[in-house]
């Protein structure tokens, strides 16, 4: 059984650098994946770039971050962000990146394996199933894990596994030894008119607190498992234990998840019954939409707090 989950599957794309912003470049610097670039910093990119035409795109991006102490709040650097920032300005015409090593190659097909055949009904109570249930798959020393999680949300959920880039938190639910559910999270939508308006922040706010938002971007029962109360049996254990694990991963704690139900597949109740907010409905549009065409399905935004202060913590500045 697909469950609603849907989210978004790619980070909102850097801003890109305009013609009148490229002449204000030498007057006041340049805002750029959340942070401000000076104009010191920008100078000093653009001579490194130009003096190191024998490093690759991602050395140049890994050294700017380490110089400029660019970092996540993990401790890892800001090499995707970075790569996008040097991408933008090359595109700009304000420095020439060398040209990259390879082409970049589209993932491969999920091959789909008996592993994940349909199976004869398995039955289970929800109250039998608990946190310890939940195995992380992000991450994991185990690479199949992952490559199971993969091909059970190709194989079974309508919007396939995708390509799900930047943080995410993967779980793959198993009960007496058999895999029953798949349940995936990753970043927050950029902008979602009903969701910005629920919580009632400002477009600085949001850009400086939006990673604090989490996204259930897949959410699956796998069909062999028709249990009533199952679906909200398990947003009850993953809201409670997310926060735990996202934490350890990435060295910051989220205080929101998102979630968007297409009502013309689903109706929201698993989501309803764990008590989610439904905050109201989007318009259509999605991330890549530039001339208000509205072409994709309308989805309504449910929304879960993980604590009491969570729009205080979305609103400080």
């Amino acid at each position: 059984m697909e469950v609603e989950g849907t989210g978004r599957d790619l980070e909102a794309p850097a801003r890109e650098v305009t013609g009148n912003e490229m002449k204000e470049l030498l007057a006041g610097g340049l805002r750029l994946r959340g942070r401000d670039f000076s104009v010191e910093e920008l100078e000093w990119i653009r001579e490194l770039v130009a003096s190191s035409p024998a490093r690759h795109r991602s050395a140049l991006s890994r050294l700017i971050c380490e110089r400029l102490g660019w970092v996540q709040p993990n401790g890892r650097l800001k090499d995707q962000a970075c790569r996008a920032v040097l991408l933008h300005l090359h595109r700009a015409g304000y420095l020439t990146l060398p040209p990259p090593r390879q082409l970049r190659v589209l993932r491969r097909p999920t091959v789909l394996s008996e592993r994940t055949a349909p199976r004869l009904p398995f039955p289970v109570e929800p109250r039998e199933v608990r946190r310890e249930h939940f195995t992380v798959v992000s991450g994991s020393p185990d690479r199949s894990l992952n490559a199971l999680w993969n091909e059970f949300v190709e194989r079974y959920h309508y919007l396939g596994r995708r390509l799900l880039v930047g943080p995410q938190m993967k779980y793959l639910v198993e009960v007496r030894g058999q895999p029953i559910a798949c349940l995936g999270f990753g970043g927050a939508a950029w902008k979602v008119e009903a969701r910005d308006r629920w919580i009632g922040w400002t477009p600085a706010q949001r850009e400086k607190n939006l990673r604090y938002i989490i996204n259930n971007v897949r959410f699956l029962i796998l069909p062999w498992v028709q249990v009533k109360n199952l679906a909200s049996r398990f947003l009850s254990l993953a809201v409670r234990r997310v926060p735990d694990d996202w934490e350890r991963r990435y060295a910051y704690r989220p205080v929101l998840i998102e979630t968007f139900v297409e009502t013309a597949r689903h109706r929201g109740t698993c989501y309803q019954a764990a008590n989610w907010v439904c905050a109201g409905e989007t318009k259509g549009r999605g991330k890549m939409d530039r001339y208000n065409l509205a072409l994709l399905p309308r989805k309504v935004t449910y929304l879960y707090p993980l604590r009491a202060d969570f729009r205080a913590c979305l609103t400080a500045m």
